[in-house]
């Protein structure tokens, strides 16, 4: 099953090193029942990329939570595609997150599939989308505003064999 993993350059990095994505647990997401429930009308290619929006989400708040902690890590979402055995996931507990998934084991490197990471382009969007997310997360309409226009960028496509040249 292919499940869509939030990543920052960073934590890519430490996993080529490592050979693996992990440690587990470890949150995805993935086309999940209900998913597939949810969005009654969509095919397979459409929930994978709802699938794939929402860790790009997830990967905004990665990079938010590095900044707050100091870390100076560059404004571009990351999200790794896998392909795991179905049996090693299981759905989230929050029913506001559809396509949320955990896995119990780290993911091999031989595993990825692709990585999805975003265009030098997107850098002053994400990097205020970063800056807007707390006031987002209290309501305010404008920083909402800001923060999906995050999503207004696609992440790119790039085959594992380039994972080297991305951490460059």
């Amino acid at each position: 099953m292919r499940v869509y993993l939030p990543c920052t350059l960073p934590v890519l990095a430490r996993a080529v090193e490592a050979g693996q994505l992990g440690p587990a647990p470890l949150t995805g997401y993935a086309v999940t029942p209900a998913l597939t429930e949810w969005y009654a009308s969509g095919d397979t290619e459409e929930l994978e990329y709802v699938a794939l929006t929402e860790a790009a989400r997830a990967s905004l708040r990665m990079l938010a939570a590095d900044r707050a902690d100091g870390a100076d890590t560059a404004p571009r979402r990351v999200v790794v595609a896998a392909e795991v055995p179905e049996g090693s996931l299981t759905g989230g507990a929050d029913l506001d997150e559809k396509a949320r998934v955990r896995l119990a084991a780290p993911v091999p490197l031989a595993k990825v599939a692709a990585v999805h990471i975003d265009d030098q382009y997107a850098v002053a969007d994400i990097e205020a989308a970063i800056a807007a997310l707390p006031a987002a997360d209290k309501g305010d309409d404008d920083a909402r505003f800001t923060v999906d226009g995050a999503e207004a960028h696609e992440l790119m496509w790039y085959a594992t064999q380039e994972i080297p040249d991305l951490l460059h």
